[in-house]
């Protein structure tokens, strides 16, 4: 994963500009999805924004009903005949089989162990590569990387070789209208969801069966469909990254994070600090300065609290506690305001005061942007189970990688998070009489990815730290997961099918690989003369000279001529030969001072899957091996450096690896007909079971044979009630 900041820099729009002309647009043309990419701002408007808009769409809609009614009949496709009542996905991203079978075998799993014996169980496929975005978008639309167009996280500008988020296209907006010092957006931005092919919750819903989907990856701005949808990964903060902690501190300046926070200085005397909390640029004004609001602390060391100003409002916080949500509410323009919540924490009060803000979230119950569908579900959402999250990437784990936060913390954030999904789930899982349900919970990838150096014996992150307090934390959440599935099954109906999955394993991530350093060494490429390789972002790199180039967690790119701005690689034979060239001499690329071999393998992908997107593809994906991932540094274009380094930091697990050491779970109340499940077989599974036929395009298929759902077994509840 990349510094949330860094990756959005290149793409961020304001908040309130975007938020205007998308109001604008709500009033003044019929209600369509607008697409606002991540790394882009969107203002949240005003309470009395808000309920003018609801209130005139609302007269809008019921004026316009039986012409929807005539016209939806008119184009309504033949309905569909259900094989059952309810298909139900808890998604458990990241969860992986060979720690699911360990504990299953030492008997912590009861829940998963009773699926097992009376449904199914088994290892499932993932995606090349195996990456979320990417799984995520193979799950949802039953198709190849080559048919869904997203890759990796990351894609690049071949103007600039500058990364760009693969999810979202973002264009400007270059002209305004002055108003004294206000300036107003003359003009639409271009905002695209660049995943393509459509979901299944899409397709059933052209058949008129519903879907609930909450947080499933790449579903923002979300789809327009017969059902409700809550946004996931992608989804900005308030300040148009995906995720940026705040540090204010006296302590004196270290520099700036080097990965997705910002540090501020606190200035006062004593016991009492003055300063701003600073938001989104204001892009009504001149110059865009940032929206602000003024905050004071005042300690009381006797009770060990301190007391915080927050423009007039008052809170009390306790060094080394959470505190709930707090609102933000920041004014732009007459009528025009921004809102977002987020959570702090006194990290220090003695020698020296620091207070901790976790990125600002987008408020949901003042959604005036498309964070949810319906645009009101988010807000009906908040009044249910209260605010929650709902930034894509909601666990800070860029704090805790700085050490500004501690295993605790991240912990209880992680876990009120994995709460707060648990609670819409149900809410919508008790409403739903019939149709699809599928929610994502992320806690097994962020714990993973964060405690993964307590899971194994010697990793470099873990040093010194043997005995440290939540060393189990990894094993406590598959217990977690395991009482969530018995509360699911318990919930369970006669024709419910339940579908417990994951996109991807996990392994260690011990190592580092610089393949850019391994290019440079070997000639690929070159740096421009007087530079030493340490700017980010691939800065410095003479691409006059360079043939190749890595980019993203799992991709290498061929600096093709006629592509790139600078190719130089002659598409064609020249272009064929380098491929072999470098597969050849980077698989089983040995770690010298482990002993160990690193890469497992190098993928074309044009071997690897056929479709529309494959142009857009990288060239190469690299498959490492257990225990090696791309390097920080490689990560965000560094150079210069080691080709293998230690990773020291907490996020000390992952799954950018080769794929087929990584597959996910499938448990399944039923027997499913197929002994080789894949994570794109679940779509036209989906399908299958209402009785809608699966489009030619999809690669997957489904997981029942035609007999087992003609028989009407499936309406027959083989897993029940549970006391687990």
């Amino acid at each position: 994963m990349l510094s949330r900041e860094k990756i959005t820099a290149s793409t961020r729009l304001s908040w309130l500009t975007i938020g205007l002309v998308f109001w604008l647009g709500l009033v003044l043309a019929p209600p369509v999805a607008a697409y606002v990419g991540p790394g882009a701002g969107f203002a949240l408007l005003s309470s009395f924004l808000v309920i003018f808009t609801t209130i005139l769409l609302a007269i809008v809609a019921f004026l316009a009903w039986p012409f929807r009614m005539l016209w939806r009949m008119l184009r309504q496709k033949q309905r569909a005949k259900p094989h059952i009542k309810r298909f139900i996905v808890v998604g458990l991203d990241g969860q992986d089989p060979r720690l699911t079978d360990r504990f299953m075998q030492e008997g912590k799993l009861p829940n998963f162990e009773r699926l097992a014996e009376q449904g199914t169980y088994s290892k499932l496929r993932t995606t090349f590569p195996s990456v979320s975005p990417v799984a995520w978008s193979s799950f949802s639309t039953g198709t190849s990387p080559a048919k869904h167009n997203i890759f990796d996280f990351l894609d690049r500008d071949l103007r600039t070789y500058l990364p760009l988020l693969s999810s979202t296209h973002i264009g400007s907006i270059d002209r305004f209208l002055k108003l004294g010092k206000y300036k107003i957006p003359l003009q639409k931005p271009e905002l695209r969801l660049l995943r393509k092919s459509k979901p299944f919750w899409t397709i059933l819903g052209e058949h008129r069966i519903w879907s609930t989907v909450l947080r499933v990856p790449i579903t923002f701005p979300p789809d327009k469909f017969y059902g409700a949808q809550l946004s996931a990964m992608c989804v900005p903060d308030l300040l148009g990254t995906q995720g940026t902690f705040l540090l204010f501190t006296t302590r004196p300046s270290e520099g700036e994070f080097k990965e997705g926070g910002m540090r501020v200085q606190l200035s006062g005397s004593g016991d009492h600090f003055e300063t701003r909390l600073e938001g989104p640029e204001n892009m009504f004004l001149e110059g865009d300065p940032p929206l602000s609001l003024p905050m004071t602390l005042d300690l009381d060391r006797a009770a060990k609290t301190v007391k915080l100003n927050l423009d007039g409002e008052d809170y009390e916080l306790r060094r080394g506690k959470l505190s709930e949500w707090i609102t933000l509410t920041f004014k732009a323009a007459p009528g025009i305001k921004v809102s977002g919540i987020c959570r702090m924490m006194i990290t220090e009060m003695q020698e020296h005061l620091s207070l901790y803000i976790t990125p600002i979230s987008l408020d949901p119950e003042k959604p005036a942007m498309p964070v949810s569908h319906p645009s009101y579900y988010s807000t009906y959402l908040a009044k249910r189970i209260g605010p929650f999250s709902t930034l894509g990437l909601a666990e800070d784990t860029w704090a805790l990688n700085e050490e500004v936060t501690d295993d605790a913390t991240f912990l209880e954030q992680t876990l009120d998070i994995d709460t707060e999904r648990e609670n819409m789930f149900f809410t919508a899982m008790d409403r739903l009489k019939q149709g699809s349900l599928v929610c994502v919970w992320d806690a097994t990838d962020r714990i993973q990815h964060m405690f993964w150096r307590y899971l194994e014996e010697g990793h470099p992150a873990a040093r010194g730290k043997e005995d440290a307090e939540h060393k189990n934390a990894i094993e406590e959440l598959y217990k977690r997961n395991d009482a969530l599935v018995g509360r699911v099954v318990k919930r369970l109906k006669k024709g419910d099918v339940l579908v417990v999955c994951s996109d991807h394993g996990f392994t260690s991530f011990r190592r580092g690989v610089n393949l850019n350093s391994w290019l440079l060494a070997n000639g690929y490429l070159k740096l421009k003369e007087g530079t030493d390789g340490t700017s980010e972002w691939l800065r410095e790199i003479d691409w006059s000279a360079t043939k190749a180039y890595a980019l993203g967690l799992t991709g290498m790119f061929l600096n093709l001529e006629g592509r790139e701005s600078e190719g130089i690689v002659e598409p064609g034979e020249e272009a064929a030969a380098l491929k072999e060239e470098l597969i050849a001499k980077i698989s089983g690329l040995v770690d010298e001072e482990e002993s160990e071999v690193g890469i497992v393998e190098v993928f074309d992908t044009h071997k690897l899957y056929q479709g529309p997107y494959l142009g857009n593809a990288p060239d190469f994906l690299i498959g490492y091996n257990h225990g090696y991932r791309t390097s920080w540094d490689c990560a965000t274009g560094v150079v210069a450096g080691p080709v293998f380094e230690d990773n020291v930091k907490a996020w000390s697990g992952d799954h950018c690896v080769d794929p087929r050491l990584v597959p996910g779970v499938l448990f399944c109340s039923h027997k499913i007909d197929d002994d080789d499940p894949a994570l794109i077989d679940i779509a036209p599974t989906a399908l299958q079971l209402f009785g809608v036929n699966v489009p030619p395009h999809m690669e997957g298929k489904p997981l029942f044979s035609s007999e087992t759902v003609s028989s009407g077994r499936l309406k027959k509840l083989e897993v029940g009630p549970s006391d687990g």
